[in-house]
């Protein structure tokens, strides 16, 4: 006989299945994430050390669970401070205060483009990471040894996180997708703004060289795909794209530089059978008619603009959240809390394609009144009920997708990066018997570290 904590996660999987395969679902499905930061404040412990330590780390997460009803589990990603410390990371760094922070900074000289364009994994083997990451840029028996250990480092953490989340997903009855069936990536304009070239580097790049910034895009695209593409691609899982320079751009030069290949990206992955979970961050209405252009079923997250607007424009193709503004859970009463609840769920909600979240994380306690916070989440639990459950929204969450844009993408290829394929060339296994096991071993710690050195950008 199921007990309860079963029952609740079949009801949870249930109200996700439905959302993301077309279905109207019996109730609102919530989908809000606390940060690592934040519950370890609630909890009271200090943030730096805990981080590093780890110590008590189940009994912080419990806590915080009391102040949300999320479907999905609640706790978000977080960077994790050893491999970045032992790197002596200038991208990610750990302040005083315990927040890993990342500075502006440019690990890309404009003189690099041609190099970058040729190759993006090699120029970041090269040269990029080198100038980020200083222990990497030594001699090649320090900076073997270095990342080494920040590879021992990352995965220590990511095992020690990983087993963590599944025993209180399972305890808790959580909504999860399927193994290995959701990843992330960056657009290609935004991968080579965020770290190679920076906010102040790639806006003066686009006045200095504009055509190295398209070839640039265009070259990213494979690197991306690769990245992009899950183990296990799944209706329920997802690849979290955030959208970072879109809304910095004048209109013409989104045209031009941004939307080309983020429109290629989303339509590749698509092709793969992999759907993209689209973080709109600042303000994108201006953009509206372009995102209706990716496919069927793309679940868009905003931050700011007219909720009315994009359920008008998006609301029937495309599964829509946020523009809950985080920061009234600090300033508002309990009551005005709920209020901008009922708001915007008599506006997103009718017709389905929606689930509830805020416009973004709270970045720490500071930014929430955890008693509000529960309150408006308990509020979409209990009062976000649908009459017309069942109802079909679409039937093919391929429909209006464009197939064989990946035969235009060339194939992510690297001498940093070596498939099994081209490993068992000088390499082979002792015995043919042996090739399959040995093969997926070779591959998989080839990706591992091929893991670690993305999350690094």
């Amino acid at each position: 006989m199921k007990d309860n904590i079963e029952i609740l996660k079949e009801e949870r999987t249930q109200l996700f299945t439905d959302l993301y395969t077309g279905t109207i679902p019996k109730r609102i499905p919530i989908s809000a994430a606390l940060p690592v930061e934040l519950m370890i404040a609630y909890s009271g412990k200090d943030l730096g050390k805990t981080q590093w330590d780890r110590e008590g780390m189940k009994g912080i997460y419990e806590k915080s669970f009391a102040i949300t009803c999320s479907d999905t589990y609640p706790a978000s990603f977080s960077r994790h401070p050893a491999h970045f410390h032992l790197l002596e990371s200038k991208s990610f760094v750990m302040g005083s205060s315990g927040t890993i922070q990342h500075p502006e900074i440019s690990g890309m000289l404009p003189e690099d483009y041609d190099d970058f364009i040729k190759n993006p994994y090699d120029c970041l083997m090269e040269k990029i990471f080198p100038r980020l990451y200083p222990a990497l840029n030594t001699d090649p028996i320090h900076r073997s040894m270095v990342l080494a250990k920040a590879m021992k480092a990352y995965y220590d953490y990511v095992e020690f996180y990983g087993a963590m989340d599944r025993e209180l997903i399972d305890k808790h009855g959580f909504f999860v997708a399927p193994p290995g069936s959701s990843t992330g990536v960056t657009t290609p304009f935004d991968f080579l703004s965020d770290f190679p070239r920076g906010f102040k580097g790639i806006s003066m790049d686009i006045k200095r060289c504009p055509e190295k910034i398209i070839a640039a895009c265009e070259a990213i695209l494979p690197l991306s795909i690769k990245k992009g593409t899950p183990m296990n691609p799944s209706p329920l899982g997802a690849n979290f794209i955030a959208l970072h320079m879109g809304t910095y751009l004048r209109t013409k030069d989104f045209e031009k530089y941004y939307w080309p290949t983020f429109y290629k990206l989303v339509h590749a992955l698509a092709e793969k059978g992999q759907t993209c979970l689209i973080f709109c961050e600042d303000n994108w209405m201006r953009y509206l008619d372009y995102l209706y252009e990716l496919p069927q079923g793309t679940r868009f997250y905003f931050e700011y603009g007219d909720p009315k607007l994009v359920k008008e424009k998006l609301g029937k193709k495309h599964i829509i959240s946020g523009f809950y503004p985080i920061s009234y859970l600090k300033t508002a009463t309990k009551e005005q809390c709920v209020d901008k609840a009922k708001e915007l769920i008599d506006i997103l909600a009718p017709g389905g394609n929606y689930w509830f979240n805020f416009d973004k994380s709270p970045c720490s306690l500071n930014t929430i009144n955890p008693d509000n916070y529960l309150a408006v989440l308990e509020y979409v639990r209990d009062n976000g009920k649908y009459d017309n459950a069942g109802e079909k929204v679409w039937t093919n969450p391929r429909e209006n997708s464009i197939d064989h844009v990946l035969k235009d993408i060339p194939e992510f290829k690297s001498k940093y990066y070596t498939p099994y394929d081209e490993f068992k060339k000088t390499n082979p296994a002792p015995r043919p018997d042996l090739d399959g096991v040995i093969g997926a071993k070779m591959q998989q710690y080839e990706d591992m570290l091929f893991g670690m050195l993305m999350m690094m950008c």
